[in-house]
């Protein structure tokens, strides 16, 4: 605990002698005391006279009654008073209620007494009054057998003689029992007026305490001498008004500030010559902060509180303060705060986009109204298109982008004209050439600017255009443009302290447009890139009729991609995939990831091989692009790596309807039934490519799909978008597809229709396959024994089958390679051995065995007697290919059909001599590879 401060209030003691309300408190029980006690004191005086004499007046009149009474004055003068007298005297006393009524004889002898002891002795005391002068008269008496008050009177007899005397009396201590017992009532009566003091001053002290806050005297007269100097010193007005409407108190500063009279309070504020406007404010009685109000030519700021805290019956306190001196500075304030406000503003506004225009449009947006009435921005050309801009713009021509005002008609040239600085005069050429911003005050002044266009600059002051400010937009000291503010319903003209501000918001929406303008390009070049990496034109196919949708995001290109790869042997494969990220690297990713997506497809194994080859590349990959320890790995600081993909690959079979899809992280595929029945099957979803868990392998999943049947290959950007996660979209794409009798095409432009927002936030690549099925008169196949004898007849089928198909000009290369490839299944291969052929675009001829041995194709010398069959098989082929299965392995050959088919086949590097005489394909079976 510090101690307190020389000066500080001592502490309080609210219930203390020192203090106001305990001092008045101890002084009002004082007098009440006092005067409680005068008031009993009298009272009992009072009452012990009272009582004294009222026992002498009824002394008095018992004995006069008793001396008066008929018989006494007889019975005295017989021989025996006392037997006459003695029970009527006793009689008489408990009648009247004395102590005692005795009888006596002109000699003071007791004749009767209440005490019988006392009869015939003399009583005491000076009796001579009554037997000597015939009085009667009381007295108090002091002596035996008792101190009392008593009455004697004389008992005269008919002739007048004093026969005698009658004494009565109360003793006084019956008095003083008297006086005791009216002493307790006024004791009582005295302690409860006591209380009842003590007790109201108890309750003023305690409301004084509430009103003084438990203060003493000197700290009451210190605390008044504070406030008068205090209130009297402040530089601020100071008035209360009571609430019948009349000036309580007024300081210094407020008879100042109001010119008030000398004679002010207590007057009413209505007589007092103040504002009306102060004055409805004193006598409305409510509260008030900081309003301005007038005083002659001041202007003060004034608050008003009610005295009580709860405003109820109490008048008002007002303070005020001169704000004369201040409204300038607080009006240059206001201005600041607005100009700081509107650069806040233009922060988070101008540049929400990267796109150039639109940046340009926020400039002009935000300078009107706050700033400017209308607002103009010029960008050159090459920044319009994401170029670099030239270095010297101050010849070049710039193109009005974006125009904004306070009204839609205006005299300025519209948005997409070009707008030329000929004349070097002009505000707009002087500001590109200094390269800081230009104020025209009075356009009518501006002679280069009428020059420049005559006919234009009439018209805009014809409008009420008066005032310009004109400042280049830079970034990196390169100029982009420039932005014009133009005023014509602000009467004030743009001054001096307007060109800080203008070219701190050019130079914060010059930046943006710098940011939008070099995103423009790199979009457009990863735009270009991807497109370049993304198929052309789909093949036509029987298996499929294909139509498909790309649509790259607005923040930027991404890795998304599909592919239509014809397979032999009637097949396609169907491919869409997704790499993370935006930019160039991910398009560049993407065309790596893409490209070797078809070379692994020419190893024609199952989708769950192929992704994980690409698996294993995509790791290596991103093993190449890792730095080695201690150094960089021969890899420069820009290079990234593959931070993850996902691929779908299906294989469909039009010959059996069978799809084969296999998934590495990515959505499954739709299905689509001819009635419009959406499925989603579900997969194994396999990991992302390049996750470095190789060791865990991807599986494929077989599908059986009808003719007609479609199916919807997406990346999950056509899923996701802002307020929609993946669930949701895969609800409305369901929706969507449920609608039936729709080709791939329409199918396409509806899911985007429904599922595309505006600004996706990222790529969408969409897929849709109508699956056909090769009929079932353009399959032959057979069974092949392990004989060699077994050749001929499949030879000799399917030279019939190709007649029947009308494939007469390919009948000898299928017998050729048939016999090659038959022939060497026979010798090497094991069962089962199977031939197929399929009649699609192309003939493909098909050998099938259950050996795993891989044919590769050998250039035989002159003098080898074998080594040629595989060789002739490709000579006559289009192409040639080994297809390996969970058992064995299938050959295949390709032969184009149609018009340019015939013998060696179209394509084929050269058709070679041809043959003087047929061939005998007997002797050819023999040949070995």
């Amino acid at each position: 605990m510090t101690a307190r401060r020389d000066g500080a209030r001592p502490p309080r003691n609210g219930s203390g002698l020192r203090s106001v309300a305990g001092q008045v408190l101890a002084l009002e029980a004082l007098i009440a005391l006092l005067v409680i006690v005068a008031a009993v004191l009298v009272t009992f005086q009072q009452a012990r006279g009272d009582v004294l004499r009222d026992a002498r007046i009824r002394s008095l009149a018992v004995a006069e009654a008793f001396a008066k009474a008929p018989g006494v004055d007889a019975a005295l003068t017989s021989p025996d008073p006392t037997a006459a007298l003695q029970e009527r005297a006793e009689q008489t006393r408990v009648a009247t209620g004395v102590d005692f009524v005795a009888v006596l004889g002109r000699d003071g002898v007791r004749y009767t007494d209440v005490e019988t002891g006392l009869i015939g002795r003399r009583a005491t005391g000076d009796l001579s009054r009554a037997v000597r002068d015939g009085e009667s008269f009381t007295e108090t008496f002091r002596g035996s057998p008792t101190d009392a008050v008593r009455a004697v009177v004389p008992v005269v007899a008919d002739d007048g003689r004093i026969v005698g005397m009658v004494t009565s009396g109360i003793e006084v201590q019956s008095i003083s029992e008297a006086v005791r017992g009216r002493l307790v009532v006024l004791l009582a009566a005295g302690g409860g007026a006591l209380l009842l003091a003590v007790g109201g001053a108890a309750l003023v002290s305690r409301r004084l305490r509430r009103q003084t806050h438990g203060l003493g005297p000197s700290e009451m007269t210190r605390m008044k001498e504070h406030h008068e100097a205090v209130l009297h010193a402040v530089r601020e007005g100071v008035l209360i008004v009571g609430a019948d409407g009349r000036l309580l108190l007024a300081n210094d500063e407020a008879r100042r500030l109001l010119d008030l009279p000398p004679d002010a309070e207590r007057r009413p504020v209505a007589e007092l010559g103040l504002d009306p406007r102060t004055v409805e404010l004193l006598e409305s009685g409510r509260t008030a902060t900081d309003e301005v109000h007038r005083a002659g030519d001041r202007l003060l700021a004034v608050s008003v509180r009610p005295t009580a805290p709860d405003g109820s019956g109490a008048g008002s306190v007002m303070t005020m303060r001169d704000t004369t001196e201040l409204a300038a500075l607080s009006g240059r304030a206001a201005v600041a705060r607005g100009r700081l406000q509107l650069l806040y503003e233009a922060g988070v506004r101008i540049g929400t986009t990267l796109e150039v225009v639109r940046t340009a449009e926020e400039l002009a947006e935000v300078a009107v109204p706050r700033f400017a009435d209308f607002a103009t921005v010029e960008l050159l050309e090459p920044v319009l298109r994401g170029e670099e801009p030239p270095q010297d713009a101050t010849l070049a021509e710039m193109r009005r982008t974006a125009l904004s005002g306070v009204r839609e008609e205006q005299p300025l040239q519209p948005v997409g004209e070009l707008i030329r600085f000929h004349v070097p005069s002009t505000p707009m050429a002087t500001a590109l050439a200094e390269g800081h911003a230009v104020v025209q005050a009075e356009l009518a002044a501006a002679d280069g600017w009428r020059a420049q266009d005559p006919e234009g600059a009439a018209g805009a002051l014809a409008y009420g255009m008066h005032s310009l400010l004109t400042v280049p937009l830079l970034a990196r000291d390169v100029t982009l443009g420039m932005a014009n503010f133009w005023r014509a319903d602000t009467a004030e003209p743009f001054g001096e302290d307007d060109l800080e501000f203008a070219e701190e918001l050019a130079a914060r929406a010059a930046v943006a447009i710098d940011n939008a303008r070099r995103f423009t390009r790199e979009h457009a070049m990863a735009v270009t890139l991807q497109r370049s990496l993304l198929p052309r034109v789909l093949p036509q196919l029987n298996a499929v009729e294909v139509a498909y949708r790309y649509l790259p995001a607005k923040a930027g290109v991404g890795g998304d991609w599909f592919d239509v790869i014809p397979l032999p042997g009637a097949r396609v494969a169907l491919v869409v995939g997704d790499v993370v990220g935006h930019g160039l690297h991910a398009a560049a990713t993407m065309g790596r990831l893409r490209t070797a997506v078809h070379n692994f497809s020419t190893l024609d194994v199952p989708p769950d091989e192929i992704l994980g080859h690409l698996d294993e590349l995509t790791g290596r990959i991103d093993e190449e692009g890792e730095p080695a320890a201690g150094g960089d790995g021969g890899r420069g600081r820009g290079q990234e790596t593959i931070t993850g993909a996902t691929c779908l690959y299906a294989i469909y079979d039009s010959a059996s309807g069978v799809c084969t899809v296999a998934s590495a992280g990515h959505p499954g595929p739709a299905v689509v039934d001819a009635e419009g029945r959406v499925e989603f099957p579900p997969l194994a979803p396999g990991l992302p490519l390049g996750l470095g868990l190789g060791d865990v392998p991807f599986e494929s999943t077989e599908l059986r799909l009808a003719e007609g049947d479609k199916l919807v290959l997406f990346t999950d950007g056509l899923l996701e978008d802002q307020g929609r996660d993946v669930g949701a979209g895969l609800r409305l794409l369901r929706r969507t597809l449920e609608r039936p009798a729709r080709s791939p095409e329409q199918i396409c432009a509806d899911v985007l229709a429904t599922l595309l927002s505006p600004a996706p936030r990222d790529d969408i690549a969409l897929l849709v396959a109508r699956t056909r099925r090769l009929p079932a008169d353009r399959i032959a196949e057979w069974e092949v024994a392990r004989d060699p004898a077994a050749v001929s007849p499949v030879r000799n089928a399917a030279s019939a089958k190709l007649t029947e198909w009308g494939l007469d000009e390919t009948v000898f290369a299928v017998e050729l390679i048939l016999s090659e490839l038959v022939t060497n299944a026979v010798r090497y291969g094991a069962d089962p051995v199977r031939v197929r052929l399929l009649y699609d675009r192309t003939l493909v001829c098909e050998v099938s065995d259950g050996s795993s041995t891989s044919p590769h194709l050998r250039h035989a010398a002159e003098t080898d007697e074998g080594g040629r069959g595989l060789y002739l098989v490709a000579r006559f082929a289009e192409r040639w290919g080994t297809r390996y299965g969970r058992r064995g392995k299938t050959i295949w050959a390709e032969l184009r059909v149609g018009p340019s088919g015939g013998e060696g086949g179209p394509g084929v590097a050269g058709p070679g001599p041809a043959p003087t005489a047929p061939l005998d394909l007997d002797a050819l079976e023999k040949l070995a590879w």
